[in-house]
């Protein structure tokens, strides 16, 4: 795994997501070197640059311009450009060009889970896998409703991830932000 401290990062690009939570995701995707995988919402391009040194091919998506250019300098930092294609545009618009995945992980949907999720439906193969990360309630209700609706095997997830903060002779551990990882197969 990349380290959190080696990534490029900016104030106004979330990311990259943290190491256990990659750790997890990739886990999570049992990804191989025939996958091509869909990154939404690619912020920083933490989870496009793990999922690429492990697919055959990663798309990712961003409609931040900033976002398409830090990902694009990471990518590059850990030699892993040739990997992947960047797209910088709405999620919705820019999963209208590609045609077939085996892996989307949605890390950002701007409001447009349902429609995102019902465009990567049709492209994802038999017993692909949608994996949404997920901060807000809300984002987790309609991601689990939507994919149980469409008739995903589905599982969730919620993790909380605490670490060490040295102060003096004494350790306190500091709590981020719970995240839910929900992990979807397709069967029909």
């Amino acid at each position: 795994m990349i380290k959190d401290n080696e990534f490029i990062k900016s104030k106004n690009v979330p990311g990259p997501t943290k190491e256990e939570i990659r750790a997890l995701i990739i886990a999570k995707s049992e990804a191989s070197k025939k996958d091509v995988v869909m990154d939404i919402g690619c912020g920083t391009g933490g989870i496009s640059c793990e999922i690429a040194k492990i697919a055959k091919k990663v798309i990712a998506i961003d409609k931040n311009p900033e976002a398409i250019e830090i990902t694009g300098k990471n990518l590059k930092k850990f030699n892993l450009q040739d990997k992947v294609e960047l797209i910088e545009d709405e999620a919705v618009a820019g999963l209208k060009s590609i045609h077939t995945i085996n892996l989307a992980i949605i890390g950002g949907s701007n409001n447009q889970m349902n429609e995102i999720i019902d465009l990567i439906d049709e492209k994802l193969v038999y017993n692909g896998k949608i994996i949404v990360t997920a901060i807000l309630i809300e984002t987790k209700v309609q991601a689990l409703n939507k994919l149980k609706n469409l008739g995903y095997n589905t599982e969730i997830i919620e993790v909380n991830i605490s670490k060490g903060r040295f102060i003096r002779n004494k350790t306190m551990m500091l709590a981020q932000n719970p995240i839910a990882i929900i992990t979807a197969i397709k069967l029909d």
